[in-house]
């Protein structure tokens, strides 16, 4: 029985298929500031090698030359007096000027905060080194799990990890070159139709598919790039769909084509792909699944399992089976996703009543 592949890219049941400019600190290393404000701006020098200079602020002018000369031996006194004023003003370097409003660290969140107005135009999203990034374990898609006698995998409680799983895209395509929603649709030729599933014997003639390219937000927040084989008749509304879904900044974990190698691999219950064609069969039964026309598509599949009796499909992932406790990633009634797909007539799995396909949308409802 052809079952679904180890990205887990869920297949279906009997009624349809599942298929981080930063806050620039005034450093306590005592940095000597000198009051040349101009326009919003103050200038900074260059900290003080190894004195004590006055609390950070703006130090007057007067107090910021050069230390000056040792007079003669008459004056030594009052000299060394000035040496005790003056000892801890930094002579004055070249300035650099440094904004005196301060830019806000931009939260935790899956939206990427706007740039800044005073900042340049920037060609992705901006990023930020300090803002804590999710992490992707080592061992994900590494760890087969035994399987039972219908082939699939024997699962077992959801790893601490993957419980709240939000991590971060590995790109396998160039992100997009800005940080707006672009797409293409192109005949299906080449190196995706290569590294497809399709082959003699499927439901659909490669000329009746499309090769497709979204953007999507990730669960790192950033903008990345994927890919979808689809039918060529619903390519554009996929197309809808998924900017709607940029839109409302929706985060994808993976988008990626479907391969036979993915087929073929053991279960590792942990895949969280989001995709559209695979020529395989219904899940636990012998006739096409919708998948195989281009016809339906998966989204977060970890988030959105499979669920009919005991089996979970990504057999890891009971946790996302409480659908009441909501996490980022996870499909709801009434949510962008679900109304989205409707727009384009296409039918959600999550609705059907002998199991639950909550990743699943198709054309036709199976």
């Amino acid at each position: 029985m052809m079952r679904h592949p180890a990205l887990d890219l869920p297949p279906v049941g009997q009624a349809g298929e599942p298929i981080d400019v930063g806050v620039l600190y005034r450093r306590m290393t005592r940095m000597c500031w000198f009051d040349a404000s101009t326009e919003g701006h103050e200038s900074l020098s260059t900290p003080c090698g190894g004195c004590l200079c006055p609390p950070v602020g703006r130090v007057p002018h007067e107090l910021s030359g050069t230390v000056p000369a040792v007079a003669p031996r008459f004056l030594m006194g009052a000299a060394l007096v000035g040496v005790l004023v003056f000892s801890c003003a930094c002579s004055r370097p070249e300035s650099i000027a440094v904004e005196t409003s301060r830019s806000v660290e931009r939260p935790t969140t899956i939206l990427p905060a706007s740039p800044p107005t005073t900042s340049p135009p920037t060609t992705s999203p901006p990023s930020n080194p300090d803002r804590p990034r999710p992490t992707r374990p080592d061992w994900l898609g590494q760890r087969p799990l035994p399987t039972d006698g219908a082939g699939f995998g024997i699962g077992g409680p959801t790893p601490p990890e993957l419980v709240d799983r939000r991590i971060s895209t590995v790109d396998t395509l160039p992100p997009p070159s800005a940080d707006e929603f672009a797409s293409s649709i192109e005949v299906l030729a080449g190196d995706p139709l290569a590294r497809s599933t399709w082959r003699e014997g499927c439901p659909v003639a490669v000329a009746d598919l499309r090769y497709v390219r979204v953007s999507f937000r990730g669960f790192d927040g950033l903008a990345h790039t994927g890919e979808l084989i689809v039918a060529a008749a619903v390519a554009e509304d996929i197309v809808s769909v998924f900017e709607q879904l940029w839109d409302a900044g929706f985060p994808l974990e993976e988008m990626r084509i479907v391969t036979m190698a993915d087929l073929d691999a053991e279960p590792t219950g942990d895949g969280n792909n989001t995709g559209s064609f695979v020529c395989r069969a219904v899940t636990g039964g012998s006739s096409f699944s919708q998948h195989a026309y281009g016809l339906a598509i998966d989204i977060n599949s970890f988030h959105n399992p499979y669920v009919k009796g005991s089996l979970v499909l990504p057999e890891l992932a009971a946790a996302s089976v409480d659908r009441s406790v909501h996490r980022p990633g996870m499909i709801t009634d009434g949510d962008t996703v679900v109304e989205a797909f409707a727009a384009i007539g296409w039918r959600w799995g999550g609705h059907w009543t002998t199991l639950k396909d909550w990743q699943h949308f198709s054309q036709n409802g199976r």
